[in-house]
């Protein structure tokens, strides 16, 4: 299928997590593409031009050619077939129960957790810590993010599946929403978020969040 005319959506701020997620995968495959974008709070998602495209008004977005798709994991899945391994690299594992399993990480991750989603959000990971303490639910939050993870992430092991799928970047992302504020993570936990955030995909998302930030503060 032809690579040209890939085109990423993303709110300007640079701080989704969602948005992060789909251009590692991009970045991941190594497809060349296209980045615009959307001031959030100026509503420029819900500009006619881009609701008649996205259908949702959400971001991220992927345009390719004529095709247009919102929701990250559903780009990821879309990317993973469209450009297929070992012409590119695959982005989930290969056989079917580890790839099933990914898929349910990526689901459990955007809809659990909203106490230290609220608490911690992208700030704290890509620009400053906060101050506040964790609430009692946050902290409950944490305690089940824990036990699964370290049930998921095997002894020793530095990815969930033998060697790294996206659901690794967006599990590391909601461990570092604590380890980059100095919360309490278990050791290993925090070991595997740090060296996962050292992939060459995820500092490029972090280089553009961290300039988008230098722009507004001009």
């Amino acid at each position: 299928m032809a690579t040209n005319q890939l085109t990423l959506y993303v709110e300007s701020r640079f701080l989704s997590p969602y948005a992060m997620s789909a251009f590692v995968a991009l970045q991941e495959k190594g497809l060349a593409f296209a980045i615009r974008s959307l001031d959030l709070a100026a509503r420029e998602n819900y500009s006619a031009e881009y609701a008649s495209t996205s259908l949702t008004c959400r971001v991220p977005m992927l345009r390719h050619g004529d095709f247009s798709l919102a929701e990250s994991s559903a780009i990821a899945e879309y990317l993973d077939e469209a450009f297929p391994s070992p012409g590119y690299r695959a982005i989930f594992p290969g056989a079917l129960r580890p790839r099933a399993r990914a898929r349910q990480i990526q689901a459990w991750l955007r809809s659990d957790f909203l106490a230290i989603r609220q608490e911690r959000p992208t700030e704290v990971v890509f620009l400053k810590p906060s101050d506040q303490p964790l609430s009692d639910a946050a902290r409950a939050s944490a305690n089940r993010l824990f036990a699964a993870s370290d049930a998921l992430l095997g002894k020793g092991a530095t990815d969930l599946f033998g060697e790294w799928s996206i659901a690794d970047t967006d599990l590391a992302l909601m461990l570092n929403r604590l380890v980059m504020n100095g919360d309490a993570v278990p050791d290993r936990l925090a070991a595997y978020a740090q060296q996962q955030w050292q992939r060459p995909s995820v500092r490029q998302w972090i280089e553009q969040a961290v300039a988008a930030s230098a722009e507004r503060t001009l």
